[in-house]
């Protein structure tokens, strides 16, 4: 794992996600499952029970992707980092609306779109002949 970027990353960020998603159920005591406002994680990011189970998903997979192999992080950390990428242009929108299940704010947009450079950077940039140095160890 210290060798591939992909895996150390989604390992990473897999546990941080997973704590954070555990956390978030400590301030959402209360707070409707898709509420538009939610209870604030670190006094600033606005989290909800369902953004709480996102958070576990999402770090449920780069956790196992990065534990499973290089290509799997690969695959994983450039999925969550579009989807992260995604979410967080889209999120500037839905603040204010009924759409807003997620109950995210400005913070929250932010730190979306940091995740995704960061996922999406070490995934499309790291480890480009993952595949090729794949297929010529076992020819």
């Amino acid at each position: 794992m210290r060798s591939s970027p992909n895996r150390l990353v989604a390992t990473i960020f897999g546990a941080v996600y997973i704590l954070v998603g555990l956390l978030g159920f400590a301030v959402t005591g209360g707070v409707g499952f898709l509420a538009t406002e939610g209870g604030l994680l670190l006094g600033i990011f606005m989290v909800n029970p369902l953004h709480n189970i996102a958070h576990l998903l999402i770090g449920a997979a780069l956790l196992i992707a990065g534990l499973a192999s290089a290509r799997a992080a690969k695959t994983v950390n450039i999925i969550v980092g579009a989807t992260y990428l995604l979410l967080g242009i889209v999120g500037f929108f839905l603040v204010g609306t009924a759409l807003n299940i997620l109950a995210l704010n400005t913070f929250d947009h932010f730190l979306h779109l940091a995740s995704a450079l960061v996922l999406l950077g070490v995934g499309l940039a790291a480890e480009r002949g993952v595949s090729s140095n794949l297929s010529s160890r076992t020819a």
